[in-house]
Order: C-alpha cells, then structure tokens, then sequence
C-alpha cells in the first residue's frame, strides 16, 4: 500500500523516514517478563513534554511581577481550561518525579549502569538533578506563602556552605531579600536555563541509547566483561534482537498515554493545588511546607540534632552527587543480576523506606503550630459562658490550640490537654504557664489577672469524666 501523496512530498523534501526508519528498526534485546519496566524512561519524557506544554500555555498568562504574580495565577485557576492546565502543570511535575525516580530505581538493581553504559547513567543521573531543581524552582512561582519562604529557606540553607556561603546566598535571592529580582531569577531558571540542559542531557541520553543499545535483563551469573561485552551483545541482537517498532515501542505508546490521560484526568478532577496566602514576610503565623516531593527532606532536617544540620545541609547532597557520580566508574564491570547484589536491594529498600517514613512525619510536621486551628466548640468547652467558656477563649486567643490537642482539636507540638484535669493540680498548671517549657514560651507577663484565673478554670476542666 502506498503512502499518502502528501507524505511523499513531504518525506521526499524533509528526509524524515530516512532519519526515523533507523531508529524504528533499531534492535532491542528481548525483555521478557520484565519488558513492562523498560518503559519508565520513554515516559518520564512524554511528561517532560507535557510539562514544557503545560507550563507555555501557563506563561502566556504567567505576570513575572511581584505584586503581579500571585492575582495572574489566581485569574487563571479561575477559567475553565486554566484550572486544568495548571492542574495538569502541578500533578505533571509530580508524576515526572515519580517516573525518574523510579526508571533510576530500575537502572540501579538491573546493573544497567555497568559497561558501556557509564555516561548513559551519568546523563540520567544529571537529568534527575535537573528534574529535582526544576520541581524545586517552581515552587516559588505559585508566589505565595509557601512559595516566598521556600527561596528563604533555600538561601540560608545555601549560606551554610563554607566559604561561598553568602555568595551563594546572594546569588539564589538574586540580592540579599526575597522579591521582584528573586521572582524573575526563579522564573528564568524555570522556564529557560533547566530546561535547556534538559534537552541537551536527553539529546546525549537517547543518542548513547542508540549507541550503546538498551540494556538486556540481567541474568545471574553472566558478568559484564568490558572485553567480551560488545561482541557478545552485538551476536546477541543478531540471534535474538527484536526491531524497536513493534517489538517495545508500543507499550512505550501505551504506558505514555497512560500516564497523560491520568496526569489530566486528575487536574480536571481536583483542580490545580489551592494557591496559599500572597507572601507577607511580616507574618508570624506561617507554617510553610514544601510539595510532596520534598517534605522527606523538610523532615530529615526539622528531626536531626541541631549541631548537624550544617553537616547534613552541606554534605547530604554533595554526598548523593559523589555516588551518582562515582557509581558507574568504580563499579562498571561484573555481575547485574539484583540477586547477586543483595546490597543494592537493601540499599533502595532502605531509600524507599526513609523517604516513605520521614515523608510522612514531614506531612504531619508535628514541630509545628497549627496556624489554622479553629476555636474550640461549646459541646467540646462544656459551657457556652462563665470561667470556663472564658477560658477556652483565652486558650485560643493565647495560641495555646496551635500547639495542643483538646477533643482531637488543635495542634500536636506540644501535650495533649484533653485531660490535663487529671493529670495536674492548679499549683503545677500555674507553674507551666508561668515557667513555660522547652517549646512553650511563659506567660507570665502575658495574662491578666482574670484572665489566668478563667485559663486555669477551662484546663482544670478537662478531665476524662466531666459532663
């Protein structure tokens, strides 16, 4: 059957089937029931993809301004293809992190790192990174709350670094606060400079992929030689090779469209993510945490001893750089086989297992107040006037619910104090609010006379038997 006229005009004019047919008929290792986890790759860049759609469609409507930049995003989550496509953008930013993430999880137990393989891994190790820091820059876009405090948090962090600290510092900030210059900096960064590199590390990426051809299933016992590897795979193709199209390219069609029906799917469904408070530095109400992706990281450093932190925030990334790095070079020959590497399994087990952990304490964030913790209702208070009814007002309006726990009702920081009636008398409740505590400020030049006299009244009245 002869193709379509125009196509062969053209193809004839452009070349295009010359250029694809190669790369069509390029002979891929057969994967056999680990076929469907080759497909990681080829869909982490179909939301790539989408993603550089998602996020042009946003610029288009995008104000890089600081007194701009938060109402343009309100009025585009305001229309009806607005809020898909921003929604599209958010949910896309996470389903590109959970596929590199887990095509690097692949590559890893399969040995796929080994020899030729070393620069594939070093390309994709740098396209992880620049995954990561465009998930990281786009957080302050949303130029909200969380967003104004993510650059803060991410300049002082910087300043830790010795030596170049504060001009690393400065050069985050784009100047020594958070605003209009930090704003545009973010964007340029987000929009221009990480993904360029990210064509050019997928440009090198799919060529040495091409080059070195896709890494066959592991087999146990069966080590990588370097000196035998090559003739070895190319006498395998020969024998066994299958020709990319059909053979694989179609589950990578499949698993791709999957995920773009998924990805837009849920922003028509949920939305995009509900924009905070615009940034207001003079707010001391604020409790900002990062996206999903990097609340594991957000707890590691609010849960470790405070004299590490300087070593942690210096050495924990530099040291994941080293082994992403160092990984292929001093270990590109010999087994790939998972079960001959049983400390390559127990080493993403124990990844997995910190970040699945430390990512859920970070979503709990109990070091935190509950800023948003609403006064206490007169069925849980008991009384709707008198001492007690005063002094559940004073609870509230004192802080006191952002940090505790009253009828599963307010903050988790500190105690819980929905008996606290039982456990002390008027004399230690009164020490505690005078003295305060390690995390719990005194109150003692805070609270009127009458006022401590209704606080301690509701307090007392918590108990696991009152009415």
């Amino acid at each position: 059957m002869r193709a379509p006229r125009a196509w062969r005009w053209f193809d004839e004019l452009t070349g295009l089937s010359r250029g694809l047919g190669p790369i069509l008929r390029h002979p891929v290792p057969p994967a056999g029931r680990s076929a469907w986890l080759y497909v990681l790759g080829s869909a982490t860049l179909v939301a790539f993809l989408l993603q550089v759609v998602t996020g042009t469609a946003l610029a288009t409507g995008y104000v890089t301004s600081s007194g701009d930049a938060y109402d343009s995003l309100r009025f585009i989550s305001g229309t009806a293809v607005g809020r898909v496509v921003r929604g599209a953008h958010a949910y896309g930013a996470s389903a590109m992190v959970i596929l590199i993430g887990a095509h690097a999880i692949r590559v890893y137990l399969m040995g796929a790192y080994k020899y030729p393989r070393q620069v594939n891994w070093l390309s994709g190790a740098a396209l992880l990174l620049l995954t990561l820091g465009m998930a990281f820059t786009g957080q302050l876009l949303r130029w909200d709350q969380t967003g104004y405090w993510t650059a803060v948090i991410a300049a002082e962090q910087a300043g830790r670094t010795p030596a170049l600290g504060d001009w690393i510092g400065h050069f985050v900030l784009a100047g020594s606060t958070v605003g209009g210059a930090t704003l545009s900096r973010f964007f340029a960064t987000h929009v221009f400079f990480i993904p360029g590199l990210v064509y050019l590390a997928v440009a090198l990426h799919l060529y040495l992929v091409l080059h070195n051809g896709i890494s066959e299933p592991p087999v146990l016992g069966r080590p990588v030689e370097p000196a035998t590897y090559r003739a070895w795979y190319r006498e395998h193709l020969e024998r066994e090779g299958r020709p990319f199209w059909p053979e694989a390219a179609w589950r990578d069609a499949v698993f791709a469209m999957l995920v773009v029906a998924v990805v837009l799917g849920v922003a028509a469904a949920l939305g995009p993510p509900e924009l905070g408070r615009p940034p207001d530095p003079t707010l001391i109400d604020a409790s900002p945490r990062p996206d999903w992706y990097f609340l594991w990281y957000f707890a590691v450093l609010s849960v470790i001893p405070k004299w590490s932190e300087d070593v942690v925030i210096v050495l924990g990334p530099l040291l994941l750089v080293v082994f992403l790095v160092a990984l292929p070079l001093v270990a590109g020959r010999g087994e790939r086989h998972p079960l001959a590497r049983p400390w390559a399994i127990a080493g993403v087990a124990a990844v997995v297992v910190l970040v699945w952990h430390e990512s859920r304490v970070g979503a709990v964030a109990p070091w935190s107040p509950r800023f948003d913790a609403r006064p206490l209702p007169a069925d849980v208070v008991g009384a709707t006037e008198g001492p007690i009814a005063t002094g559940a007002r004073v609870f509230y309006d004192r802080g006191c619910l952002y940090c505790h726990l009253v009828s599963g009702r307010g903050g988790i920081r500190g105690p819980d104090l929905s008996t606290v009636g039982d456990r002390l008398s008027r004399e230690q409740l009164l020490t505690r609010i005078y003295s305060g505590a390690a995390n719990m400020p005194s109150y003692v030049t805070k609270l009127r006379g009458q006022e401590l006299e209704s606080l301690l009244a509701f307090l007392a009245s918590r108990q696991r038997n009152a009415p």
